[in-house]
C-alpha cells in the first residue's frame, strides 16, 4: 500500500512537471508497465485529479484544471525558489499582488520542512528590502492575460499609451514577457506596422476578444532580454551615444543595468557602452555618473559637450 500510494505521488509530480506525458515514458519513469499506469491514472481520477487522456501513437496523458486546486509537489530547491520569488514579489512591482503574495508565503511556510524553514527563514532575517518604489506597476490581471496569449498563440488586441499621453490600438503577434527592474516589457509582432516591436506592460489595456491563432515567427533575437535593454536604453531616445569604458565587461556590468545601456565585450581591460538620452546633457550626467574612467567614441558633439561643461566646472573653481 504504501509503495502504490508512493507512486502516484510520483505520478502526480510527473504529470505536474510536463504538459504532456506518453504512456511509455510514464512507465520507464516509475518502473513500471503501461498497464500499472493506465491503473494509476485511474486512482488519480478517482481522487478528484482530472487527468485527461488521448489515444493514438501522439496520445498521452495531461494534467487539466480541476474544481479544486491540486496541491504542488515541489523538491526542496523549488520550494525554496518559490518561497523567495512570493517575498520578492510582496514587496511591489506589479499592482495588488504584495498582500496575496504573503498569503501564500503564510501558507507554503507553514507546511515545508524544518530544514527548509531555517533557510527560508535565514533569507528572511538577513535580507532587508528597500521599500517606497514609486514607479509604475502592473495588473497583475493584464500580465497574467499576456503571458496566456504568447503561450496560446493568439493575436493579442490593446490600446496602448505612449511617452508623451496619446493612445492608439495595437493589434499584435505576442512573443514573450520580459522583466527588467521593477518593470515588464512585451516583445511582439506589430500586425499593422508589420515589424517586430516592444511595449511596456504598464501602459497596456488589453481589448479583448483575441485570436485568431498565428503561426510562431522567428524572433528579432536570440537574446531577448538583450534586445530589449537595447530598446528601452539606446533605441528609443533621440541622443545616443558610444563610449569606450577603460574596464573589462565584467566589471562593468557591476555598475551599468539593462536600463542604462548595452555593453559589448572588446578585451580584458575595455568594453564599449551603448547607450541615449533625450538630451546631451543628461547623457553627460549619466555617464560620469557611472564613476569609470571612458572616452567619446561617438558622437563628437558629445565629446564638445563634456569639454564645455569641463571649462565651466574649472571656472566655478577659480
Amino acid at each position: 500500500m504504501l509503495e502504490t500510494s508512493a507512486r502516484l505521488l510520483r505520478l502526480l509530480s510527473l504529470l505536474q512537471a510536463h504538459r504532456e506525458w506518453s504512456g511509455p515514458d510514464l512507465a520507464e519513469r516509475l518502473g513500471v508497465t503501461p498497464r500499472t499506469v493506465r491503473r494509476d491514472v485511474e486512482r488519480l481520477r478517482e481522487l478528484g485529479y482530472p487527468v485527461h487522456s488521448s489515444p493514438g501513437t501522439a496520445g498521452g496523458y495531461q494534467l487539466g484544471a480541476g474544481a479544486a486546486l491540486p496541491p504542488l509537489l515541489l523538491d526542496d530547491e523549488e520550494a525554496v525558489a518559490v518561497a523567495v520569488g512570493l517575498r520578492q514579489a510582496a514587496y511591489g512591482g506589479v499592482e495588488g499582488i504584495e498582500e496575496t503574495s504573503v498569503r501564500a508565503l503564510a501558507k507554503l511556510e507553514q507546511v515545508l520542512p524544518d530544514r527548509l524553514r531555517r533557510r527560508v527563514g535565514a533569507l528572511t532575517t538577513f535580507t532587508v528590502p528597500m521599500r517606497g518604489y514609486a514607479g509604475p506597476t502592473v495588473d497583475p490581471a493584464v500580465l497574467t492575460e499576456l503571458a496566456g496569449a504568447c503561450r496560446d498563440g493568439e493575436r493579442l488586441r490593446f490600446a496602448y499609451r505612449d511617452h508623451d499621453g496619446g493612445t492608439s490600438r495595437r493589434t499584435v503577434e505576442p512573443h514573450r514577457l520580459v522583466s527588467a527592474q521593477r518593470r515588464w516589457y512585451l516583445v511582439a509582432w506589430d500586425v499593422d506596422r508589420a515589424d517586430w516591436r516592444t511595449f511596456r506592460a504598464d501602459r497596456i489595456t488589453p481589448t479583448p476578444p483575441h485570436g485568431p491563432r498565428f503561426a510562431p515567427r522567428r524572433p528579432p533575437a536570440e537574446d531577448l532580454a538583450g534586445y530589449v535593454s537595447r530598446g528601452v536604453s539606446v533605441a528609443a531616445y533621440a541622443e545616443r551615444a558610444t563610449v569606450r569604458l577603460r574596464v573589462s565587461a565584467e566589471t562593468a556590468e557591476r555598475h551599468v543595468s539593462a536600463m542604462d545601456g548595452v555593453l559589448e565585450a572588446v578585451d580584458e581591460h575595455s568594453c564599449l557602452l551603448h547607450t541615449g538620452a533625450h538630451h546631451l546633457d543628461v547623457l553627460v550626467i549619466h555617464i560620469v555618473l557611472l564613476g569609470l574612467d571612458f572616452e567619446v567614441v561617438e558622437p563628437a558633439a558629445l565629446g564638445d559637450r563634456i569639454r564645455e561643461i569641463r571649462d565651466r566646472l574649472s571656472r566655478s573653481l577659480g
